[in-house]
């Protein structure tokens, strides 16, 4: 089965001397695994638009057998290309991307929390970040998941009961916060 969908781009493993194998938050299929294969061949059609944090459309060719999928073809939605400008900014994107990618299953739909990871690299885009929007951001997300949270400050906590941990990177950003 080959489908079009809209996904971010949430982390680039290399596979081979000139394939990838791509994790994406998707608006249909929640987070998908995907091999890119000639990516990093020269010439390849990929070239260019397989970056983290790119939103992009694809055309995936499920596997029957396997939990990675045929990458086809890609164009860019956005870059985001405001994130790469700042440290802070990329640190605050990472952040996100890890949770989003800690907290949900492969192949599970979650189409709110698609939006919710659009909105917040919107946000970082055009924005430098401060510990409210990190806050803000894991509060969104507890609510996602279906996570009562009373507080803002709550959140973090929620999810670090709910899943065991919350990522490493979390506290270098909010010192630097």
């Amino acid at each position: 089965m080959v489908e079009l969908l809209n996904g971010v781009l949430l982390r680039r493993i290399r596979f081979s001397n000139t394939s990838l194998i791509l994790t994406w938050f998707t608006d249909l299929h929640g987070k998908t695994k995907a091999i890119a294969r000639g990516a990093l061949g020269s010439g390849s059609p990929f070239a260019g638009k397989l970056d983290l944090f790119f939103h992009c459309e694809m055309l995936l060719a499920f596997s029957r057998r396997s939990e990675i999928h045929q990458l086809r073809e890609v164009s860019i939605k956005t870059t985001f290309s405001g994130i790469r400008g700042s440290y802070v900014k990329t640190s605050a994107a990472a952040y996100f991307v890890e949770l989003v990618e800690s907290v949900t299953e492969l192949e599970h739909p979650a189409p709110e929390i698609y939006q919710l990871l659009l909105r917040g690299l919107g946000y970082l885009h055009g924005r430098s970040p401060d510990a409210k929007a990190i806050l803000f951001f894991e509060s969104e997300l507890c609510k996602c998941l279906g996570l009562y949270t009373p507080g803002l400050r709550d959140a973090a906590d929620k999810i670090r009961e709910a899943y065991g941990r919350l990522p490493a990177t979390r506290a270098a950003l909010m010192a630097q916060l």
